[in-house]
């Protein structure tokens, strides 16, 4: 390839870099908005209904029969869920809004971290961590990144008599695969686009803890950076959480 050329091939992924980059942050704008609308609209009524439920239960409670009581805790119960749903939206605005600050990125290093942070609380799955090429981001979103899918991994492979959850990488072209895999209860594949989307959940609240945002938060996090993420699994056969970051063109040439 000529220099010429070169320079023209440059140019061209330049000008879709920024158009993608233009296309990303309209989207975030638009669900900033959102979020700060459903926030602020909903928040009032909704402390208004916990608070009456309150107020129902402890007050009213010799008036009410056993089904009234039932039902004045549910309807306690959907209002705390309800808010907690809006702080989610929330900070998935504030994270979609926080600076961008890209460097090198020692991957190793951050996911053994998040590795220890888990075992201090309590984690008994066998972690097992390959060599990890070093990643360019925003070393604060990609912490967040590991920590989302490491919890996730540990949260489903709970179940298991010896949970294994193991964690590599490959260099796939310009772009660098890491691959969270585990042993755990897995998913039904035919619904693993549904995996990443705000408040999608393939397991029910009573088998396992959580409101549906943490896959979320890591595919936006992901797109911020360029790159891709997506999963692989069977029902009772484990589970592989996959996430690419691109690799500059300055640090393949210093290599």
């Amino acid at each position: 390839m000529t220099q010429e050329s070169s320079d023209t091939e440059r140019a061209r992924l330049a000008r879709a870099l920024a158009d993608r980059t233009a296309q990303l942050e309209a989207v975030t704008a638009e669900f900033d908005q959102f979020a700060q609308s459903l926030s602020h609209d909903l928040r009032a009524p909704l402390r208004a209904l916990d608070g009456f439920a309150r107020v129902l239960a402890e007050d009213y409670a010799d008036k009410l029969d056993a089904d009234g009581k039932k039902y004045v805790d549910i309807l306690a119960a959907g209002a705390r869920k309800a808010s907690l749903m809006i702080d989610d939206l929330a900070a998935l605005s504030r994270l979609c809004r926080k600076p961008f600050r890209p460097a090198a990125v020692n991957m190793a290093e951050l996911a053994a971290r998040k590795v220890a942070q888990l075992r201090d609380q309590g984690a008994r799955a066998a972690f097992r961590i390959d060599s990890l090429p070093e990643a360019w981001g925003d070393e604060d979103m990609l912490g967040t990144i590991w920590e989302q899918l490491l919890q996730n991994a540990v949260k489903f492979t709970a179940s298991q008599a010896q949970p294994a959850i193991e964690i590599s990488a490959r260099t796939d072209g310009r772009q660098v695969v890491y691959c969270i895999r585990d042993n755990g209860v897995g998913f039904d594949p035919q619904y693993a686009g549904r995996l990443f989307g705000v408040f999608q959940r393939l397991h029910t609240g009573a088998d396992f803890e959580g409101r549906g945002i943490g896959l979320a938060i890591v595919r936006r996090l992901i797109n911020r950076h360029g790159g891709k993420v997506w999963a692989e699994g069977k029902v009772n056969q484990g589970a592989s959480f996959f996430f690419s970051l691109p690799i500059p063109e300055d640090l393949t040439a210093g290599k």
